[in-house]
């Protein structure tokens, strides 16, 4: 892959914006000042481009754009933390060519130079004691950024006080732990310092952040998927820019282990970047084109967070695509992407996942979820190069932050439930207990074995095994048992079909099944809509006495 295309991709992404959309964010702006970083990442990423003969026809509307910048930055507390060092890779870029009149060049940067970092940041650490999380990151590199432009000459103490600040919310295996531990937000985190580091940083706490991205590199290749996609978890997951920055941190790596002439490993990461650049690539090839993964009203803001809006999400991913851009080594060949052997890993209980990989599948399971946007269970189940979400891809809560469009929705994930006094208790509930009793890997196998503790003692063990067949599920307890079975139905746009023969469930949609075959028991429709990130889903559940078989399998037609 040419590293050109992360530029393409970036103009792609700059596509969803039309130039009235452009027209009418910028008179907002204007008229109500600037109060957030989609706009300062929109003028950037425009100003890339442009230094790349790229969208040139937007020169005018650029100018007007930086221009508001670079007046309001230095005087409004505005999230400068992200967009300082944004504007100042976008002037980086125009210095080098000539698109951009020299003077005009010269007043944003003489504009960037009168910022004060107390009074223009929104979050930063004032000392060692300051709890601060990864505002303070953003800050720092911020502020870097303007050290090594010679924008700003005297904060190299209030850099690195911001690196020491972040060390603090390591966990046992340097994954970075940003409240309630979205998985995100470790990426993310831990790529704000692999780009000071690529970028030259040579401050106090060098070593121990090159130590901890050291330690924290395979675990890297463990949180992606087979589809290229970061493992789900927590907040701001389900955007095309959590697959951007995978392939940010991929190509860190890949450069990183070349450097140590480690070419072998350099080639996995080379390929994970590969990866995470094809599901990009596909979501970017949609109509329309979305932030999110789901194909909705952009306006509906179906699967996203309050913060989580069109106008700052996309063309965040293009923010992302331009870092991995600055970082990629083109000569490093990559290495076949292995989908076949078997992996198993967990996290510390911070993240509370266990991840698997056999036979061209990832399955990943949550024990101990944030109910804001997850639940526990078997909450992903990807086949290699088939849609993500025809199984499942991210879990559904009843009680999202997210908007989903219905009140009283279930949880849903794939995972046992048992009947207690006649009644049906789901392992999804918040008040069941998921303990991993083991997971490993053999070959092209993997496995996990978890026990679920439900109200009153009650224990289920499932066994999770899986391989080239797919996912095996086996359920065992006392009396009447079930396996819950999400049922894909509605992206916002395109319909699945669902059809039932017997104890064969199949879901089809874009050429792929996922197949539910139940070998002791039968097939309930509960009645039960659950909603996640992608879309619409109902809940199905295998039933049977004492010991369940469920084999979930995804093929192409």
């Amino acid at each position: 892959m040419k590293k050109s295309y992360y530029l393409d991709l970036m103009e792609k992404a700059l596509s969803a914006y039309s130039t009235e959309h452009i027209d009418r964010y910028y008179n907002d702006v204007k008229r109500e000042g600037l109060k957030e970083h989609g706009f300062p990442r929109l003028a950037a990423n425009i100003g890339i481009l442009m230094a790349h003969n790229k969208r040139l026809d937007l020169k005018d509307r650029f100018i007007k754009l930086m221009d508001l910048c670079c007046e309001q930055i230095p005087k409004v507390k505005a999230a400068n933390d992200f967009s300082v060092k944004e504007v100042i890779f976008c002037l980086q870029e125009l210095e080098a060519v000539n698109v951009i009149d020299k003077k005009k060049i010269k007043q944003w940067k003489d504009q960037l130079r009168t910022i004060e970092p107390y009074s223009c940041y929104n979050q930063y650490a004032t000392d060692e004691n300051t709890i601060i999380y990864n505002w303070a990151a953003f800050t720092m590199l911020s502020e870097y950024m303007r050290k090594i432009t010679g924008l700003a000459d005297k904060y190299d103490d209030f850099i690195d006080l911001q690196a020491f600040s972040q060390l603090r919310h390591l966990d046992a295996n340097n994954m970075y732990r940003d409240p309630n531990n979205p998985m995100v937000y470790d990426l993310v985190t831990r790529g704000l310092f692999a780009l000071l580091l690529d970028l030259g940083y040579t401050g106090k706490y060098q070593q121990h952040w090159q130590k901890a991205l050291d330690d924290s590199a395979m675990l890297t290749l463990h949180l992606q998927s087979v589809t290229g996609e970061l493992a789900y978890g927590g907040r701001s997951q389900q955007f095309i820019h959590n697959e951007s920055h995978m392939a940010l941190m991929s190509e860190y790596y890949a450069k990183r282990y070349a450097q140590k002439g480690d070419m072998a490993t350099a080639g996995k990461f080379k390929a994970a970047a590969i990866r995470a650049v094809e599901q990009v690539t596909l979501r970017l090839s949609e109509n329309p084109i979305t932030h999110v993964k789901n194909k909705f009203p952009i306006d509906s803001q179906f699967g996203c967070e309050g913060y989580a809006y069109f106008d700052k999400y996309m063309i965040t991913a293009a923010s992302f695509l331009y870092v991995a851009y600055r970082i990629c080594d083109e000569s490093i060949p990559a290495a076949p992407f292995d989908t076949m052997t078997g992996t198993s890993w967990q996290t510390s209980d911070d993240f509370h996942k266990v991840l698997l990989r056999a036979g061209g599948y990832t399955a990943e399971y949550d024990y101990m979820a944030d109910y804001h946007y997850d639940c526990s269970g078997m909450g992903r189940l990807h086949k290699a190069d088939a849609p993500s979400e025809i199984c499942l891809s991210t879990p559904c809560s009843n009680t999202p932050v997210y908007k989903i469009g219905i009140k009283n929705a279930s949880t849903l994930a794939i995972a046992p439930a048992v009947k207690i006094n006649g009644k049906w208790q789901y392992a999804t509930s918040k008040q069941v207990r998921h303990v991993v009793k083991s997971h490993k890997a053999k070959g092209e196998t993997a496995y996990t074995d978890v026990e679920c503790i439900f109200p009153g003692k009650v224990s289920v063990l499932t066994k999770y095994k899986l391989d080239s067949k797919g996912l095996n599920v086996n359920v065992f307890g006392e009396g009447t048992l079930r396996c819950l079975l999400p049922v894909f139905r509605f992206n916002g746009q395109e319909y699945t079909q669902v059809t039932q023969n017997g104890n064969v469930l199949e879901v089809t949609f874009k050429g792929y099944v996922c197949r539910y075959t139940i070998k002791n028991g039968t097939i309930t429709d509960l009645k039960r809509p659950a909603r996640n990130r992608n879309g619409h889903f109902d809940t199905f559940a295998a039933e049977g006495e004492k010991n369940l078989t469920v084999q979930i399998a995804i093929e192409k037609l």
